[in-house]
Order: structure tokens, then sequence, then C-alpha cells
């Protein structure tokens, strides 16, 4: 059955309301599909880039609601730009509004704590209040559009597909965790190391500002 038929035919059967919780499953469906599809690509080295060396071990970080980034990026294989949409074209990546996140929960898995205190949210017309786990000093210049740049979307070779393997350059492999929690150490050592291994600019003044 084309798309266009179901619509139509919820439409005469249920009406309005229901078919926009009817398109939310749909494309939920479709997202969960897209991430089957490209498992097999997900755990791909990036092409033309050493990942930085160091490791750390930071402590949690408590957050309003218990964010399973497995379930979306690792079993659902949703892309993490998907979400993190500010990351390809500024300095910070981004939360999600909660709207986003209710396109799919208004139909999906609604019987979940963490999904009912989403909704809860939602009908209080708040945010959660998400705490920042990895962090830099206000001294230090980063900005996530000139990274993507370089290591995915001027990487020859490099499938966008498998931006979480840029992504853990600097945040660990975050699709394998529930809650962020930082790994890597994120200091002056670990990004000269970086810069030096992959050719990143020597001058001062592009970090520090």
């Amino acid at each position: 059955m084309l798309v266009s038929d179901y619509i139509n035919s919820r439409q005469r059967r249920v009406g309005r309301a229901s078919i926009k919780r009817s398109l939310a499953a749909l494309f939920a469906l479709m997202i969960g599909l897209g991430g089957m599809m490209s498992v097999s690509s997900v755990h791909a080295e990036v092409p033309n880039a050493v990942p930085p060396k160091g490791d750390h071990q930071g402590e949690d970080v408590p957050q309003p609601i218990e964010f399973p980034h497995d379930i979306h990026a690792d079993i659902n294989g949703i892309n993490c730009m998907y979400c993190h949409t500010y990351a390809r074209r500024s300095k910070v990546a981004g939360i999600p509004p909660t709207s986003k996140c209710m396109g799919c929960h208004s139909v999906i898995a609604t019987d979940k704590p963490r999904i009912q205190k989403l909704t809860e949210y939602w009908e209080n017309k708040e945010s959660p209040q998400w705490n920042k786990v990895h962090d830099v000093p206000d001294f230090v210049h980063f900005t996530h559009e000139k990274h993507l740049q370089r290591f995915v979307f001027n990487n020859e070779g490099m499938d966008v597909d498998n931006v979480s393997e840029v992504c853990a350059f600097c945040h660990g492999d975050v699709k394998k965790m529930t809650v962020a929690h930082k790994v890597k150490p994120l200091n002056m050592g670990f990004c000269v190391r970086c810069h030096e291994a992959n050719e990143g600019p020597s001058d001062c003044w592009k970090c520090h500002k």
C-alpha cells in the first residue's frame, strides 16, 4: 500500500488527530529501518584521520532524564546530527528541543517512566534542564563545525552515516552509553596531540581568542 493510500484510508476512518499520530509512528519506523540498513557500516574507521590518544575517568553528571544514547544511536541507528543539529554549522552541537523528542515519543514507548517524565515537561511547556558533560574553559575556542568539516564533510571516503566515529574522538563511544559521561581528557595536551597527528593548526590564536 502506498503511503498516500494509507493516509487517505486512515483519514476517512479516524480523523485528523489520529493521522498525526500515525505519521509520527511511520516516521519513527523509517528511522529504525534506516538504522538497520546501515548497521554494517557503523563501526567503520575514519579515513585520513588519527584518533587522539588519552583517556579520562569522569564523574557521572546527573541529568533530569536518563537519556539512553545506546537505544537511540546504536540499536536504532539514529545519526548523531539528527538530534545535535547545530554541530555541522556552528560552534556548539546543540540540544534537541523537546518538540523533536515528542515527534516520536508522543506515540512510541509512552508507557516508559522516562517518556512519561518527558511528556510531563512537554505538557508543562518546560524544557528539561540538561547538565553539560563535555565542557572546556571559557578561554578555549572549540567549534564543532570546523572539526566536522575536516573529518566528515571534506574528508574523502568518509560516509556521513559514520559520523559517530568522529564524535567518539572527543566524546568516546557514546552510542554504547546510556547517560553520556566524560571519557576523554579534553585538555590542552589532548588537543595538541590531535592537531599534530592530523595536521591541524598550531597557531595559539586558533584555540585561544
